[in-house]
């Protein structure tokens, strides 16, 4: 079995998240959500756990940072294209999220990035595979 990853964030409002996560293209799964939490999938592989905040302190002894000042994590997702990148990140835009940095583009590899409605930045990132190649060899 592969390695998985369940990134877990504190969120005020879950179903203003889940809708805004729904608007991106990502669904819930249904075993893993309830009133206080949401299993947002967003590959076989990468699963984001939203849960409100007073759920979220159930698992930490530390206080809860705010996101929409403070930043406690960057979360990079690769894309297919330039194209995909572009998509995403004005598709999160339009349905709730702010913008959080100006786009890089550096030719083999570009990038967006924005804040989803609790303030966590969110990154979308693609590297032409063929330098990415070079690089390794």
């Amino acid at each position: 079995m592969s390695q998985l990853i369940f990134v877990n964030l504190p969120v005020k409002n879950l179903e203003t998240a889940k809708t805004f996560f729904g608007k991106l293209g990502y669904s819930c799964n249904p075993q893993f959500t309830d009133e206080h939490t949401a299993c947002v999938v967003i590959s076989d592989s990468i699963f984001v756990m939203l849960l409100t905040e007073s759920r979220f302190k159930d698992f930490t002894k530390k206080g809860i940072a705010d996101a929409s000042a403070t930043t406690e994590v960057i979360l990079a997702l690769s894309a297919e294209s330039r194209e995909k990148v572009d998509e995403i990140a004005d598709t999160a835009l339009a349905s709730g999220g702010s913008p959080a940095n100006e786009p890089m583009d550096f030719g083999h590899m570009y990038g967006r990035s924005f804040q989803d409605p609790d303030g966590h930045i969110w990154e979308v990132m693609w590297m032409d595979p063929a330098a990415i190649g070079a690089q390794q060899g």
